[in-house]
């Protein structure tokens, strides 16, 4: 099993911007109003309202668009009557001096959890022909920030196919660090919508978007199949995986890799800074 694993999902974190350019941590301070009805957590897209940081409508696409992501925010708090540095902006807070740290960048490249789905806190997978497509950030009720932590629960959301022109993210590839990989071998099945294999050890979780490339001399050959619904192995025998059609013979030694973190930027025409 890979190392760390993830147990849920934490908002958008910048890593670095595309073309190789190292992101140095520089952030953009905007205000946030007094009084601000809804908590902002570290991770969480933002836009702007009449110059102050707003969370916006979810999910982000070229309709709800965003100026970049919450990385924290300082203020005087209005008990101790101290300077506060936070993770994330409490709700209704009474400070007007509050300035939100926001990575307004818009070529910066984020890491995110791939979620199971709009309203999830699930960890899926993400797969191959995921990168140079679109996917879907995460909406509903169940997303919203941890106060115990500060940060966020966005994520994307995994998809089997190419994700819609109007989708907030463009997956830039997958992330290796937090893969798990499996080994099994092919039983039975064309690979076109079942998949019999055996050799699973027994309680393995391979999330909805789980790849199946066959082990060749050491290496991996890409199938096309993919897991179009979750599977828990119960049984140390066989296993039957529900799958997307390959494009490639699955049989033999084969190897199961979740991918439950994507490289995203935001697509063009989402972010205002590329909007006139």
């Amino acid at each position: 099993m890979a190392y760390p694993t993830l147990d849920g999902p934490y908002g958008y974190v910048p890593v670095n911007l595309i073309g190789g350019q190292v992101f140095a941590g520089s952030t953009r301070m905007y205000p946030i109003n007094y009084g601000y009805n809804t908590s902002i957590f570290f991770g969480d897209p933002v836009t702007l309202t009449t110059g102050n940081v707003t969370l916006p409508t979810l999910p982000v696409n070229s309709t709800n668009t965003i100026v970049g992501f919450f990385l924290g925010c300082t203020y005087t708090d209005p008990v101790t009557k101290q300077k506060r540095f936070s993770q994330y902006w409490p709700a209704s807070t009474l400070a007007g001096d509050c300035m939100a740290y926001v990575a307004d960048d818009p070529d910066v490249v984020i890491k995110t959890a791939v979620t199971a789905g709009a309203n999830s806190l699930a960890i899926a997978s993400a797969n191959s022909i995921n990168v140079g497509s679109n996917l879907v950030g995460n909406s509903g009720a169940l997303i919203v920030g941890s106060t115990a932590t500060g940060n966020s629960k966005n994520g994307v959301i995994a998809a089997t196919a190419a994700g819609a022109t109007t989708a907030g993210f463009r997956v830039l590839g997958l992330v290796p660090d937090t893969q798990a990989l499996y080994g099994a071998t092919y039983v039975s099945g064309t690979g076109t919508t079942s998949l019999v294999v055996s050799g699973l050890p027994v309680g393995t979780v391979l999330p909805i978007g789980t790849e199946v490339f066959n082990s060749i001399g050491g290496g991996t050959q890409y199938t096309g199949s993919f897991l179009t619904a979750a599977s828990t192995v119960t049984t140390s025998g066989n296993t039957t995986l529900t799958v997307t059609a390959s494009t490639a013979t699955v049989s033999g030694a084969v190897a199961i890799v979740v991918t439950p973190e994507v490289l995203v930027k935001v697509n063009f025409g989402v972010h205002r800074y590329n909007i006139a």
